[in-house]
């Protein structure tokens, strides 16, 4: 091969550019915690627009380069993972049509799911502690009894939990993937992912004693007539904590959000791409056979193609596309969940 061509074929990340992630990281922390507070609302809204397509595409490029070619001994893994994934996904997807109209039962849907989704995280603990590296896995059961309670206590606890966490299940699993591809970088990017946390106690501080949200007359006018800010205040559960301020709560999770979409646009194909985005022979299942390799590219420009029709839904009626966007988007918040498991 030449060296034209060698150069061609060489990964995006080839090359020593610690100090660039970390300013990358820096940066990326600081501008999305000042247009938080600036722009909380329009923020939000725009990024769902941009962003929300293509991080779940770069999500879907790298889960394949992650997976094996077989499931040999992890086929147990994976088949409950893909029943959790599937079967979850429905199930919360139907919640708002299947409340119980009993007395005391009204809420009763969410908290059976909340049971379902607990229970599948403990089987895929318990499964993944049977693998290498192994460990004892015992402990999962009791602590989700214990959640499941808490869940049947208050119904709605998980779900809202899951709008502020899931953001940060992309900062974790940026950090193994740091530990496997550039284990050098990861104690550096430990002391710059303070930051997050850091971002939402300043947030706190300086929005917590604001009651109004800045920008909700600007909302219809800049996104449609059917986009209302309450969309997204109830959406981070504003009604179900009346004492915090709808400006924190907006401003924290649009803040999420952001990191959220950094790490997996820009961040993880920089530190865990073998090839560039487009070239598929860095994915194990694709070396299968020509067969899986055509699969796989045409899976990848489907999901090009998806991208392309999202942004056209959204300018068409932004609020239809979100609402459904949003509920079939909780097929890949679950399928993070065993995916970070076997990177554990």
């Amino acid at each position: 091969m030449s060296t034209a061509g060698a150069a061609a074929q060489d990964p995006p990340r080839s090359g020593d550019f610690r100090g660039l992630f970390v300013l990358g990281f820096l940066g990326l922390t600081i501008s999305s915690a000042w247009l938080s507070i600036a722009l909380p609302l329009s923020v939000a809204f725009a990024g769902v627009f941009l962003f929300a397509g293509p991080h779940n595409w770069f999500e879907l490029r790298y889960a394949l380069g992650r997976l094996p070619a077989r499931a040999g001994r992890l086929r147990g893994f994976f088949v409950a993972s893909g029943l959790g994934i599937v079967g979850l996904a429905g199930a919360y997807a139907a919640l708002p049509y299947l409340r119980i109209p009993w007395r005391g039962l009204e809420d009763s849907g969410t908290s059976i799911w909340s049971t379902a989704f607990l229970f599948w995280i403990a089987l895929l603990v318990w499964l993944r502690s049977h693998t290498n590296p192994r460990f004892d896995g015992g402990w999962v059961w009791p602590v989700a009894c214990l959640l499941t309670a808490v869940a049947w206590l208050t119904p709605y606890t998980l779900p809202l939990s899951l709008v502020f966490l899931h953001p940060l299940m992309a900062l974790w699993l940026l950090d193994r993937e740091l530990a496997r591809s550039h284990p050098t970088w990861q104690k550096h990017y430990r002391c710059v992912a303070i930051s997050v946390p850091i971002a939402i106690i300043a947030l706190w501080w300086q929005l917590n004693g604001v009651p109004a949200l800045p920008g909700t007359d600007q909302i219809s006018r800049a996104f449609g007539p059917t986009v209302r800010a309450e969309t997204l205040t109830d959406h981070v559960g504003a009604g179900l904590l009346p004492r915090v301020s709808p400006y924190f709560l907006v401003a924290a999770h649009t803040f999420l959000e952001l990191v959220h979409y950094g790490v997996w646009v820009v961040l993880m194909p920089l530190v865990g791409l073998n090839s560039w985005p487009w070239q598929t022979q860095s994915i194990p299942v694709s070396r299968r056979s020509p067969g899986w390799s055509r699969a796989v590219a045409g899976g990848l420009l489907i999901g090009i193609l998806l991208v392309g029709v999202l942004w056209v839904c959204f300018s068409l009626d932004y609020e239809t596309t979100r609402r459904i966007y949003f509920t079939v988007a909780m097929l890949h918040v679950l399928a993070e969940v065993p995916f970070l498991l076997r990177m554990v």
